[in-house]
């Protein structure tokens, strides 16, 4: 028998003039242009401290790297909805410790995922607050890391919306 449990996500947006594309290219110019090969890295040997060296080295200037781009806007319009809309999976193993190591579950949100909508007239970029999702019962120790998270997500946003 399932268990189920029941917690709000908060959805957060943040509208920019920028184009599209200027929005895409401001986040990619962060992040990475290319996904981070994460599995090959975990699977490689050594310990903590090494996996940690390896990750680094594709740590943008915000605190986050890529892990996939998925283009809706492409497959989307074969139903005959003419959007462009990509969904970015990206996150950083070194900061999802600091929720994991609390409540592994937080796993099935990190890494975090945002949308970017092209709205005509400029962009928008929304996420949904990762310290919504992560939490559904009391533990301080990971609600404090979730904000953390949050606090960098948000700034990342507003880097490259504005």
């Amino acid at each position: 028998m399932a268990a189920e449990t029941r917690f709000d996500g908060v959805r957060v947006r943040y509208d920019s003039t920028k184009s599209y594309d200027d929005l895409v290219t401001a986040l990619l110019a962060d992040i990475g242009e290319q996904p981070v090969p994460i599995g090959e890295i975990g699977a490689a040997g050594g310990d903590w401290q090494s996996y940690q060296a390896r990750v680094e080295k594709y740590v943008g200037p915000s605190g986050f790297m890529l892990f996939a781009l998925l283009d809706h806007g492409a497959w989307i319009a074969k139903a005959g909805i003419a959007r462009r809309v990509l969904r970015v999976i990206l996150g950083n193993p070194l900061i999802a410790i600091t929720m994991l190591r609390h409540d592994v579950t937080a796993g099935l949100f990190a890494p975090v995922e945002l949308l970017i909508l092209d709205e005509g007239a400029g962009s928008s970029l929304t996420y949904v607050k990762p310290s919504s999702l992560m939490l559904v019962e009391p533990n301080p120790e990971l609600l404090s890391a979730a904000e953390a998270l949050d606090a960098k997500l948000a700034a990342l946003a507003v880097k490259v919306t504005e």
